[in-house]
């Protein structure tokens, strides 16, 4: 699907194309968003008895500005830390679903920071985009020994990677080195969602949605996160709009210089392409791993 020819498509296509639910191989769209919770709540339980854990650490002011951490034994200066963005649409799911991916990262000396926002409809875009921000800056200055910093987000959250990409971190006070970022089954422009039912809940004008499309903002992105390495990740079973979404999103990181390569991880859809991250053996994982270790000591 070419670029922009999403502008063809009508409204009940679209809703079709962005409901990534429709798209899996494995199970029918109910079942598939149930199994989704139902192993990702599991591995968040689990990962929180495998690992030392700060839960409900305030990043704000408001109640649901909460982040948890999961550390290794030890969290010497130096130590790498991997935030994970949970997607949703922006309204759904939350921080209890979002530390399954921790066992394979705290044994190798990893820690994981995963973090709660506002959630629509009581959360606008502007909003989560502002404390996702803030729970990073919190993070890196209470806890200055991360000096390396990962970045891995999931539909929404791989959204939300990017702008943070795309940020001035000194109106923060911080100074975070993404060394690597790995961006799954994303949206990177916004303006096709304001002509879907995600919209009914965000309520985004085309405005909010243009300065939050990270494929609007390429040039920022170079200025802030141009030595990070990333990596655009898509499921075999995602839909054909988030299949172009992420393209495009590769092809324009790719033409302004940035490190950046695509990946395609096939038999997967748009749920197990994330859960399976709580398997070490796993191909996603595996490269994960393999970009932390290749990047530890630039």
């Amino acid at each position: 699907m070419a670029r922009e020819s999403w502008g063809a498509l009508g409204r009940e296509e679209l809703d079709h194309h962005y409901s990534p639910s429709h798209w899996s191989h494995r199970l029918d769209k109910d079942a598939v968003i149930e199994a989704h919770v139902r192993k990702t709540v599991e591995g968040t339980i689990l990962s929180r008895t495998l690992a030392q854990t700060v839960l409900n650490m305030p990043y704000g002011e408001n109640e649901s500005q909460k982040l948890d951490l999961y550390l290794p034994q030890e969290t010497p200066l130096g130590c790498k830390l991997l935030i994970y963005i949970h997607g949703g649409y922006w309204q759904f799911l939350s921080k209890e679903e979002s530390g399954f991916m921790v066992p394979p990262l705290v044994s190798r000396g990893i820690a994981v920071m995963v973090m709660d926002y506002d959630i629509a409809p009581k959360g606008h875009m502007d909003l989560i985009v502002s404390q996702v921000r803030r729970s990073i800056a919190v993070t890196l200055t209470q806890y200055p020994q991360f000096l390396d910093v990962y970045l891995c987000g999931h539909s929404a959250g791989a959204h939300l990677v990017a702008m943070m990409l795309c940020t001035d971190w000194t109106k923060h006070h911080v100074s975070p080195k993404f060394k690597g970022a790995v961006l799954v089954s994303g949206v990177y422009d916004l303006v096709p969602i304001v002509h879907t039912y995600v919209n009914d809940a965000l309520r985004m004008s085309r405005e909010v949605a243009e300065r939050n499309s990270p494929i609007k903002l390429l040039a920022r992105t170079k200025r802030h996160a141009g030595t990070c390495n990333i990596a655009i990740v898509v499921a075999e079973h995602d839909s054909p709009e988030f299949h172009r979404q992420s393209k495009d999103y590769f092809e324009s990181l790719k033409a302004m210089d940035l490190s950046v390569c695509f990946k395609q991880i096939d038999d997967t859809d748009h749920f197990d392409v994330i859960e399976r991250l709580l398997q070490e053996e796993y191909e996603l994982t595996q490269m994960i791993l393999e970009m932390i270790t290749k990047l530890a000591d630039r």
